[in-house]
């Protein structure tokens, strides 16, 4: 039965749903088809588990129930935004919520009217994000620097891996920006045979080359004016063309082929690319003159691996799309998300859209759990020759409980979940619990005073980086290192091979800040032999350290793998891990060592203190 204020409220809304305090349909009355999707009564189901089904924002509706706030625009799948507002009766036994498809005109009336209650900053982060997904911070920093990018017409970088939605993110800076009613052409710089690409980007007069059409043709920087032109793949890009996009870039204005009069532009150029493009550069591939004209606002777009937090979400998306392409009802149960979440994703959001297609249109059974998306997913592991983790001798079960006991605390630490951990580790659940049980009582002893807590967990810590080095030392060839011994110079090519792997283990480890190959001298001075690109010493220059790193650096040259407590020197506080460089011989002709900044070391510690559940 219709009440009064229901009858009312039916004159506003799209649609009624009544619930009980728990989120319990009990009526409803209307047709959004978005919140029905294709179920025509709704009673007996949960308002609250259809809002996580249907909308990708923060807040929850459950929040409506006891505080202030009475209203808020909820973005759903499509992004289509629906205003819901909760009425609770007299007793607040039951709730009539009041839900309402917005036009584009009642988007901007509903955030004026509701400006009490709706935070400016917060309101217009959501506009930005109906333009892709957004529920990681790392994606809230790209949205922050999107925002800002719209605004000027300087020149954009996007750089990330392939897949990642580079051509989603220029979009976005054109729809938000003052071009938004202008052109957006994109140009796949790497998709155009050479021979093309410079009358495609610039255009051409009539007769400029055999084949061109009777009045020529504008090339893409012409119909881009007064907009934004995106250049994908722009490290593809010849050299020879290079020098002419410099040449747009700095007197904003374009010359046809087989013309002398150059048109004025007003663009903003976004550029992208999935390569290391200063690599490039040092390769002599790509201008620096160019690539300094072109990163006036970098974007660093990152994987999906670096924000899985959002693949919940982005699957309900691309499981909505598909459903209502292909007309199934197809739906992916909670287990088999978690398994999606351990999954590395390397071709990033188009592969995951790829796979829920996949899934989709191939799938027999109307739910999908985890054992049948495993062949959907492809867990293969590359073969790879790996170095011998531990270079000294131990008991046999020590090296092993070492390695299982760090392999469960890094699971736990990344998945803070036994079922994840379990799945990436392939050992049942109940294995999982008790082993990780038997470490939490191994490090949380009642009656430990503080700094012995902080002595378990940073001896836990020692033992990771340890690790690292041990496993990275195996990986340097002893043989380059005598030779760069006898010239440790910018000029060895052996020192430009050595430092390139430096640096690479060094992007790979993540934390590291410097990364060193050294000698220790008679008179206990050390003698840098090479570095990583980033390292403020130069090859064979010498320097002092403090008595820890001397005393840490002592034992190394001995044969042992070490990590010095925090200590200070004149760059700065650090803990630095040593491993041997050991020549066949059986000689330590070096060490290699991992700098550490105390403020990292503060943090892992508070990381790991809270996966084991030891204060400090």
């Amino acid at each position: 039965m219709v009440d009064v204020l229901q009858s009312a409220l039916l004159n506003i809304y799209d649609e009624l749903i009544i619930t009980d305090t728990q989120g319990k349909i009990i009526e409803n009355f209307g047709n959004i088809e978005i919140v029905r999707k294709d179920k025509p009564d709704l009673v007996g189901m949960n308002l609250f588990n259809i809002e996580k089904k249907v909308f990708y924002d923060e807040s929850s509706l459950e929040d409506l129930l006891n505080g202030d706030k009475r209203s808020v625009i909820h973005t759903a799948w499509n992004n289509q935004r629906i205003l819901i507002t909760c009425y609770p009766d007299h007793n607040k036994e039951y709730y009539t919520w009041g839900l309402k498809a917005l036009s584009r005109s009642d988007n901007i009336l509903m955030e004026n009217t509701l400006e009490d209650e709706i935070d400016f900053s917060k309101a217009l982060t959501k506009d930005i994000s109906r333009l892709f997904i957004v529920k990681s911070q790392k994606m809230m920093d790209v949205l922050s620097t999107v925002e800002m990018a719209a605004k000027v017409s300087s020149s954009v970088l996007l750089l990330g891996e392939s897949g990642v939605g580079k051509e989603v993110i220029a979009r976005a800076i054109h729809d938000l920006g003052t071009r938004k009613s202008k052109p957006f052409i994109a140009v796949n710089c790497g998709a155009i045979p050479e021979n093309l690409l410079e009358s495609e980007l610039f255009g051409y007069e009539e007769g400029a080359f055999s084949g061109a059409k009777k009045d020529g043709a504008p090339g893409k920087f012409e119909l881009a004016n007064k907009g934004i032109i995106f250049l994908d793949e722009i490290g593809e890009m010849p050299l020879s063309l290079q020098v002419k996009l410099l040449r747009v870039l700095q007197e904003r204005e374009v010359t046809r082929l087989g013309s002398s009069n150059a048109v004025k532009l007003d663009i903003q150029i976004i550029a992208a690319t999935n390569k290391d493009i200063k690599s490039l550069v040092n390769k002599g591939t790509f201008r620096e003159d160019l690539y300094y004209r072109l990163n006036v606002i970098p974007i660093n777009i990152p994987s999906l691996r670096e924000r899985i937090e959002e693949l919940p979400y982005l699957i309900s998306f691309f499981l909505h799309k598909y459903n209502t392409m292909y007309d199934r009802t197809i739906e992916i149960n909670q287990d088999a998300i978690d398994f999606m979440s351990i999954y590395e994703w390397p071709g990033n959001i188009r592969q995951l859209e790829n796979t829920i297609e996949r899934i989709v249109v191939t799938s027999k059974n109307p739910i999908v759990d985890a054992s049948s998306v495993q062949a959907f997913v492809p867990f293969e592991q590359e073969v790879i020759k790996s170095p011998p983790l531990f270079n000294h001798l131990m008991p046999l079960q020590e090296a092993i409980d070492l390695v299982e006991e760090q392999l469960i605390t890094m699971a736990m630490e990344k998945y803070k979940s036994i079922k994840l951990a379990s799945k990436v580790l392939d050992v049942s659940q109940p294995t999982m619990s008790r082993k990780y049980r038997k470490i939490l009582t191994k490090l949380s002893e009642q009656n430990i005073v503080p700094s012995a807590k902080r002595d378990i967990l940073e001896n836990q810590l020692n033992n990771r980086l340890r690790s690292v080095a041990i496993a990275t030392a195996a990986i340097i060839q002893p043989e380059e290192v005598s030779e760069l011994k006898r010239d440790p110079s910018f000029s060895n090519p052996i020192f430009q091979k050595l430092q390139s792997q430096l640096t690479m283990i060094r992007k790979q480890e993540g934390g590291i800040k410097w990364a060193f190959i050294f000698d220790m001298l008679e008179n206990k001075k050390f003698r840098t032999l090479v570095a990583d690109k980033d390292f403020i010493m130069n090859p064979g220059e010498s320097y002092e350290s403090s008595p820890e790193f001397i005393k840490v650096a002592t034992n190394a040259v001995k044969g042992r793998v070490e990590v010095t407590p925090i200590y200070k020197d004149i760059y700065g506080e650090w803990k630095t891990s040593l491993a041997p460089v050991i020549d066949d011989t059986g000689n330590v002709i070096a060490l290699i060592g991992y700098d550490y900044s105390k403020e990292y070391i503060e943090s892992e510690l508070g990381k790991m203190g809270k996966v084991l559940k030891i204060n400090i």
